[in-house]
């Protein structure tokens, strides 16, 4: 772990006098971070520590900061006694205060209550209260926090206590520390981890000690001790890590569990406090002297590898064997800082801070994962890289080499002439084991470790970036500086190749010729000296066994299958078989072993041919034999040895490829005529081959291949020919007719489809093919005979006619093939597109159309009634608004003022809810207005008027509409005459809001369908038990003549009376 400074501010006041840092807080972006400094509170932006803006509003020192989880507020609490509210705009919106200074603040993170302590109380505050609750405390409060759930305050006091709050301040939980008041809780906090089970509290005090504690008071394990006095504790995002710092003028960083693992940044005065930037590894330090620190903390890889077998750093304090083929691993607690990791065959070493400890497998079983302390060295060591070896550690130290043994004795020690960049164990005897290690000078050496002397092996003119040797230990393969992988020949030191763009390079550890290497987003494998074969790949190649490459991307090492498929070929197209069968044998498909063995065939390389054969489980030597016979041209020998391995369909096979048809017909002779048309069969699919394709098609025919010959003769149309074959198939041969019947169709030959349907007794086809022609008399001929095909025909022709504009057919048509709800949608469609062409008559009578059909199949379906009832009353306004629509669009009018006043109202009281599609309330309140005007209904008109004022009116009525609202305010506002209900006398208005109904009694008017005049009529119900007849004798009888006074009277009801 590395911490590299981002930015280092120092803060003074107006007489440059140093301002202690008490407290810090991050925006929880990470954004903006928030600093108490002296009196005031600073912004500074976390990029590049520039100073956003200083905040004024306290009186004395800002002791604490807090921001909230959402982002919108922070607060600031000061020895002024006062907290300041402030808003993500950096503007100060509320201010409360205690009795005493304030401490600290906290901000919970689900609610946003506020909790603020003084030293003799704390408050709680949220933005939907006015007041804060206070509660008071017997000691000073130091540090407080909330649970990740928001549902408990822990807060941290003088006298040694931490006490745990509920959110309306009661207290549930209560911790003591041992040492009392010589123990003061200085900070404490939660871990935000969201993995463990359990809240944890860390909880730092001045008696030294760093503690642990459950939510219920439990302390878990024991008290971390500390050489300082802790100031403030903060954990990583996701509570991984803890960042401490004190009175030792520094921050250093924790596991979680409390195990110290470096430091993060030495400064000159107290730190006071130290924060993690939200979801990143940066973190902040305020010190004494007015210094903010911001650094980045880098966590290195620590790591080691040897053949399939990956060890790793993992929390700092563990390493993790993982087993890259079988994905097994195994966790080490090591419960100290891990500094370097090594790992060859059967051991493993570790590097703690004081010790070194060896590891080894408990057996030599290759997928062993269980490993146990060998030995360990209990001395501290100061290494750039660690090596382990069977009975050695190899220490590397700048140019320094030293092997030492496991119990700690120094044996051998080797000094470079430059700094050591790469070292490598390369295998090697028990105690004898050889290292090859690259320097930054370029040099390249090999070392034994039973060996005082190196071994030059090359010498670069550049710095090495990453080696590896091939297993026969003849080749080298290296990386530059330059990013160049290089390989050489270890005896004659020659270059046999380079490679650009590489950033590690390994050999195969099971073929001496192949080598991967990768680099800029590739994976690069190389065979011989042929041409690379790329794919992509993010990370660093380290291993490569057999088909498997292993690579490391970031901090996770993953095993790559690659198919070896790309090197075999190349070393096929050579002719180099033995190579292409090494390279196969790492891993390859079925299919690549195929044609490995044909290809090592063809240039008579048997010997490898004969291996793959052995490795696909076949052993018959007379039937390989056949094979080289056959390749060799020896064509009748191969037959003949086919013939007695039992294997005739492979020498079928070799003469029909060579065209050899009558040497095939010989070899089957005449006494198998399922041969004998497998050959007609091969011989048909030659010709077609060869553009013969009517010989090809009498082929398939002699053949019995009847499909093969119709698809042949229908692609080629002909007709004639194929009305051949369909008449001479027997009926029960469904498939090729059925195929004659379609190709007839395709070809436009509807008497033969007929024909062969008809031959087929496939009435449904060939009702299909007649409606497919539009041939509807012999359709509708064959729909009589078959009602089950009733469908197949009216439906069709039902859209047919439909699509010809021919509706009312249609309708008909649905109607006889029984489908009511198709015959509704077509004239559904009709009216829309009616409507929207603006040809409203055709719309309502459309719409009349549909309540007909609607009313015609109601007594199946209650949604067709109500669909009836829609569809009259949109027929209705339809018609009358084709009238408006006239009288506004075009020059002239047939109707009479009176007429067209009477449907503008009726109109107008129907639409006193929804607005049909098509219909404007523009035009028709222009209309009425007009008219109203026209006949001395003033008051109409000006409510017209005013009522269009609220629409969006067109500009060609613009001018008209304000000229005419402006004139009939000079006319008197009433209406020449009102409308009277003939059932209860009442005068009603000329435009109802209710409706096209009386305001008094509700009865429905009932209108003239020409002039659209209110009829003097009432509607009516007879009681229950008055018949028609009845009724029509009381109707006819003249009005009785009552006296005055007499107690009979005439009733009248809405409903069930007589009138």
């Amino acid at each position: 772990m590395r911490a590299v400074p981002t930015w280092i501010d120092k803060v003074h006041d107006r007489d440059k006098i140093e301002q202690c840092i008490y407290d810090l807080a991050f925006k929880p972006d990470g954004s903006q971070l928030i600093v108490a400094a002296g009196n005031r509170v600073l912004v500074y932006d976390t990029s590049d520590g520039t100073l956003i803006q200083p905040l004024k509003g306290h009186k004395d020192t800002v002791y604490c900061v807090a921001y909230a989880k959402d982002g919108k507020r922070f607060a600031s609490g000061s020895a002024d006694k006062s907290i300041i509210i402030w808003t993500s705009k950096l503007e100060g919106i509320l201010k409360y205060t205690h009795n005493d200074s304030i401490q600290c603040v906290a901000y919970n993170p689900v609610t946003h209550q506020l909790a603020s302590c003084s030293s003799g109380d704390f408050g709680l505050w949220s933005p939907e209260q006015k007041s804060v609750s206070k509660h008071k405390v017997s000691s000073k409060i130091t540090c407080c926090g909330w649970t990740n759930d928001g549902q408990y305050l822990a807060l941290g006091m003088m006298n040694g206590v931490v006490s745990i709050r509920n959110k309306n301040g009661e207290e549930k939980v209560k911790i003591e520390q041992p040492g009392g008041s010589s123990s003061p809780i200085w900070s404490i906090a939660w871990n935000p981890s969201k993995d463990e089970h359990n809240d944890i509290l860390a909880v730092a005090d001045w008696g030294q000690k760093l503690s642990f504690y459950q939510l219920s008071g439990k302390q878990i394990g024991k008290d971390r001790p500390l050489t300082y006095d802790p100031c403030c504790v903060s954990y990583f995002s996701k509570g991984e890590y803890i960042v401490m710092c004190g009175s030792d003028k520094q921050a250093s960083l924790y596991t979680k569990d409390g195990v110290r693992l470096g430091t993060v940044g030495e400064q000159n005065s107290w730190v006071w406090t130290c924060r993690v930037k939200p979801d990143s590894n940066y973190v902040v330090l305020g010190c004494q002297d007015g210094t903010i620190a911001f650094y980045q903390l880098i966590f290195s890889t620590v790591h080691g590898l040897y053949k399939d077998r990956y060890a790793y750093r993992d929390s700092m304090t563990d390493v993790i064997v993982q087993h890259l083929i079988t994905e097994q691993k195994v966790r080490i607690k090591c419960r100290e800082l891990v500094k370097k990791i090594a790992i060859y065959r059967n051991r493993l070493a570790i590097q703690l801070p004081e010790k070194i400890l060896i590891y080894e497998l408990y057996s030599d079983d290759t997928s062993d994962m269980h490993y146990r302390i060998k030995e360990k060295i209990c001395r501290k060591f100061e290494c750039n890289l660690l090596v382990v070896c069977s009975q050695h550690i190899i220490l590397c130290q700048e140019k320094r080499l030293q092997c030492l043994s496991f119990t700690s004795v120094k044996e051998k020690e080797w000094l470079m002439e430059s700094l050591i960049r790469y070292i490598k164990v390369i295998g090697g005897p028990p105690g004898r084991e050889g290292l090859l290690v690259g320097l930054k000078n370029g040099a390249i050496l090999k070392i034994f470790v039973d060996n005082p002397f190196a071994i030059t092996l090359l010498k670069l003119s550049t710095s090495v970036r990453c080696l590896d040797m091939s297993t026969s230990r003849n080749k080298l393969a290296v990386v530059d500086e330059h990013n160049t992988c290089l390989v050489y020949d270890i005896n004659t030191k020659e270059l046999l190749f380079q490679e650009p763009n590489a950033n590690s390079v390994a050999w195969n550890t099971q073929c001496e010729d192949m080598l991967c290497f990768s680099g800029s987003g590739y994976l690069n494998i190389k065979a011989s000296n042929f041409p690379v074969h790329q794919q992509k790949l993010q990370g660093f190649v380290v291993g490569y066994n057999g088909s498997k490459i292993f690579c490391l991307h970031v901090y996770s090492m993953s095993a790559v299958e690659v198919p070896q498929s790309a090197p075999m070929y190349q070393y096929l197209e050579r002719k180099m078989f033995k190579e292409a069968y090494q390279i196969a044998c790492l891993g390859v498909t079925d299919n690549d072993w195929r044609d490995l063995a044909t290809e090592a065939l063809e240039g008579l390389d048997f010997d490898t041919a004969k291996k793959e054969r052995k490795k696909r489980g076949e052993s018959d030597n007379e039937l390989f034999l056949a094979d080289v016979h056959a390749y060799q041209g020896k064509f009748h020998d191969a037959a003949k040895l086919y013939k007695r391995t039992g294997h005739q369909p492979r020498a079928l096979s070799m003469y029909t490829d060579l065209r050899m048809f009558e040497y095939a017909k010989e070899f089957v002779g005449s006494t198998d005529p399922k041969n004998t048309r497998m050959l007609m069969a091969k011989q048909a699919d030659w010709a077609k081959s060869s553009k013969e394709p009517r010989a090809a098609a009498e082929m398939y025919l002699s053949a019995g291949e009847h499909l093969k010959a119709i698809d042949i003769i229908g692609e080629h149309g002909w007709a004639d020919m194929l009305i051949d074959i369909a008449r001479k198939l027997d009926k029960a041969e469904r498939e090729p007719l059925a195929k004659c019947a379609a190709y007839f169709k395709q070809l436009q030959h509807h008497g033969y489809a007929s024909e062969t349907y008809a031959k087929m007794g496939d009435q449904q086809a060939l009702v299909q093919l007649h409606v497919d022609a539009r041939h509807w008399d012999e359709a509708f001929s064959l729909a009589e005979k078959h009602t089950q095909l009733k469908d197949l025909v009216y439906v069709p022709y039902a859209q047919w006619l439909a699509e010809n504009d021919r509706f009312e057919e249609a309708q008909k048509a649905f109607h006889k093939a029984g489908r009511q709800n198709e015959a509704v949608k077509v004239l559904e469609q009709l009216t829309h597109n009616a409507v929207g062409e603006s040809r409203f008559n055709d719309a309502g009578y459309y719409y009349w159309m549909l309540s007909m059909q609607c009313l015609d199949i109601a007594q199946q379906e209650v949604e067709m009634r109500r669909k009836f009832e829609v569809f009259q009353r949109l027929a209705e306004l339809y018609h009358v608004y084709h009238s408006i629509q006239r009288y506004t669009d075009e020059p002239f009018s047939s109707h009479m003022p009176e007429t067209l006043f009477n449907i503008c109202r009726f109109l107008l009281n129907n639409l006193t809810k929804d607005v049909p599609l098509g219909i404007s309330k523009v035009n028709t309140l222009y209309a009425l207005a007009k008219q109203s005007r026209k006949l001395g209904a003033f008051k109409l008109a000006r409510y017209s008027y005013e009522k269009l004022q609220e629409l969006h009116i067109p500009s060609r009525f613009q001018e008209a509409i304000e000229l005419g609202s402006l004139t009939v305010r000079s006319k008197p506002f009433h209406d020449s005459e009102d409308m009277m209900c003939y059932r209860c006398s009442t005068t009603n208005p000329l435009l109802n809001s209710q409706g096209s109904i009386c305001i008094n009694c509700k009865q429905p008017f009932i209108y003239s369908s020409s002039s659209y005049e209110v009829l003097p009529l009432v509607q009516f119900y007879l009681e229950d038990g008055v018949g028609d007849e009845e009724a029509v004798c009381l109707i006819d009888l003249e009005v009785p003549h009552t006296e005055k006074g007499s107690g009979a009277s005439w009733q009248d009801r809405s409903a069930g009376g007589i009138l």
